[in-house]
């Protein structure tokens, strides 16, 4: 990475599950660089969803080159989440033509509800399978998974949670962190934001600012999509060895079960 620069730049590694992302400073110059991000990232920029795209640039060993805006600002709060922008950005992301074409030219298929049932089933561990709370999820889920097939099919983040939504000095709002997007039924985004951050008395208001009516088929469908998640989640940190948030989702999976 320090052969792009010279010696008076500052390269600092942000951190992350692939060591793939860097900070680059010199003086008031600042850039957020990647390695080997997707061609998705372009797209991304020119839409306004995440700090503008700078320059790519690829290495002799083949390796590609990002540089982002480096941005002051700072991650929204859960309290920030029902801020109408919050919404107003999720939608355009959904609606957005550019994302969905660019996915599709990479080779993402549309993500069906019988898909990843079979993949929750075939992945979950077998000391998890017999916990009482993830018996009745898998219950739930496979008397549900006819009901909640959809035609639409949009590109969905998966990961809304609040850290990845950046605000910048200038009010600028941004969603980041774009790894695990698919194309796939919007009830994925919006269950698990509405179940995570939003009183269940106040979802038909925040669907209003998003632009849809809250009917039993879309609360259907949020809630299979949030189980699934969750199942998903807690067989993640299982893995990882992270108990205690492997906990934390089972009580969030608990929850959403009991949700109407």
């Amino acid at each position: 990475m320090e052969d792009l620069f010279g010696q008076e730049w500052e390269i600092i590694p942000a951190g992350g599950a692939t060591g793939a992302a860097y900070f680059a400073q010199h003086e008031e110059q600042r850039l957020f660089l990647k390695r080997n991000s997707s061609p998705f990232l372009a797209v991304l920029s020119a839409e306004g969803i995440v700090p503008k795209l700078v320059w790519t640039k690829r290495l002799e060993n083949g390796d590609v080159i990002t540089a982002q805006q480096w941005l002051n600002g700072r991650e929204l709060k859960p309290v920030d989440m029902k801020d109408a922008r919050v919404a107003g950005l999720l939608k355009k992301i959904h609606e957005s033509e550019p994302l969905l074409s660019m996915l599709k030219r990479l080779g993402k298929n549309p993500l069906e509800p019988d898909v990843l049932l079979r993949i929750l089933n075939d992945g979950m561990d077998g000391e998890l399978v017999i916990h009482s709370s993830i018996e009745k999820a898998f219950s739930f889920l496979e008397s549900n998974v006819s009901k909640v097939v959809v035609a639409e099919k949009v590109v969905c983040h998966c990961d809304v949670n609040h850290n990845n939504w950046l605000l910048s000095e200038q009010n600028q709002l941004y969603l980041i962190d774009w790894d695990g997007a698919m194309i796939a039924d919007p009830a994925i985004d919006l269950g698990l934001f509405l179940y995570s951050y939003i009183p269940r008395s106040s979802w038909s208001e925040w669907l209003e600012q998003y632009g849809l009516k809250l009917t039993e088929g879309l609360a259907l469908r949020m809630k299979w999509y949030v189980v699934a998640q969750a199942l998903s989640s807690i067989q993640w940190h299982k893995k990882q060895d992270r108990l205690h948030e492997m906990k934390n989702w089972i009580v969030f999976l608990e929850k959403a079960l009991v949700q109407s």
